[in-house]
């Protein structure tokens, strides 16, 4: 009996210690850690951006470039649910690809074969008229957030009518996957993919005809979504000006290594965007004080944000950056809460009813 109540009180003792932890590193008001151990960052530290801190529950203006802090509450702008009553819904329709098509991504990684097949959503605005030709924004991981929110700003004309292609990722994670082979390389081959590969099948599927104008491409994705939304824009300035990213893998995680840039994305901010003319792109950044990595260096998600932010305002680029409190790696409160302000800045200076060439 002595023996039994000696193990549950360790229990309790070791229980106790658990939640003390918990409670000493999780993130209050419901958010979440972005991953394990991850320390909460201060935005007002030495080395982060001079930003501007909002009060809670505010976000930043649609018209306003630089950085921004908010949080640490996180409510979803109500551009986030689906419209109501007799407001017109976008149609959305959707097709598949294989490997077995594709030149650019045949599904081989390192010599081994790893077959993928991928769903692609196109969201078609009921304000397009067939046979026009209009902007769109491609997003990564088929993120279709966007397209209840279409449903609210369209009609307001607080954006163009504008297209969706929401193209699924081949699969997997991290170096070594097909995932991360297509959004960690640092070139132009996945936007090679999406110009030669999807997009015309996305125009024959859904019965549209897409802008080759860059001012009328954007590009939008989450973690190394975002970082291939930027390479993208990096790469193929000729074909998108428009980036929105949310807690961007801008760091060294490319698989396999090009010698040519061995620090992967961390490139971006470490030398290519530093040492390069200004290319004509308007980006969006967010990370959160509980996003992935510590310490610096190239595989850190705050330093690397906050490093792209002082080199894109160096180089004079339009460009928004937000530091979110309590907020952890892609964090859907936090996406949820600004995404429809962002895509307002994203498109400023695209005329609403332009249609593109």
């Amino acid at each position: 009996m002595k023996t039994k109540l000696l193990i549950a009180a360790l229990m309790l003792i070791s229980t106790g210690a658990v939640l003390a932890q918990i409670a000493t590193t999780a993130p209050a008001g419901g958010g979440r850690a972005g991953g394990r151990g991850r320390a909460l960052r201060d935005p007002n530290a030495p080395g982060y951006v001079k930003a501007t801190e909002l009060p809670d529950g505010q976000v930043p203006p649609v018209d306003a470039d630089g950085n921004f802090i908010i949080g640490p509450t996180h409510r979803p702008a109500p551009e986030m649910s689906p419209v109501q009553g007799d407001f017109p819904k976008g149609q959305i329709y959707k097709f598949k690809m294989s490997s077995a098509e594709s030149k650019l991504f045949p599904g081989v990684i390192k010599g081994r074969s790893v077959p993928w097949s991928r769903t692609v959503s196109v969201y078609v605005p009921r304000q397009y008229v067939p046979g026009t030709v209009a902007p769109f924004m491609v997003t990564t991981d088929g993120d279709n957030r966007a397209f209840n929110v279409l449903d609210h700003l369209i009609p307001e004309k607080k954006v163009p009518v504008m297209i969706v292609v929401a193209i699924q990722a081949g699969g997997g994670d991290g170096p070594g996957s097909e995932r991360g082979l297509e959004y960690d390389t640092m070139s132009g081959r996945y936007s090679d993919f999406v110009e030669t590969e999807v997009l015309p099948l996305a125009e024959k599927t859904a019965n549209v005809k897409l802008t080759t104008d860059p001012d009328g491409r954007a590009a939008m994705g989450t973690s190394s979504g975002a970082a291939a939304s930027m390479i993208m824009a990096w790469f193929h300035p000729e074909r998108i000006h428009r980036v929105m990213t949310f807690s961007g893998t801008f760091v060294n995680q490319e698989s396999p290594m090009d010698p040519e840039y061995p620090h992967g994305a961390y490139g971006l901010p470490e030398t290519l965007i530093p040492n390069s003319p200004v290319k004509p792109l308007r980006i969006f950044m967010e990370c959160g004080d509980h996003d992935n990595g510590s310490g610096g260096g190239m595989h850190d998600w705050v330093n690397a944000n906050e490093t792209m932010a002082k080199v894109l305002a160096d180089k004079g680029y339009h460009y928004k950056f937000v530091f979110a409190r309590n907020a952890g790696h892609t964090d859907r409160p936090t996406i949820s809460e600004l995404y429809p302000t962002v895509l307002q800045w994203l498109w400023r200076g695209y005329p609403i009813g332009k249609t593109g060439s």
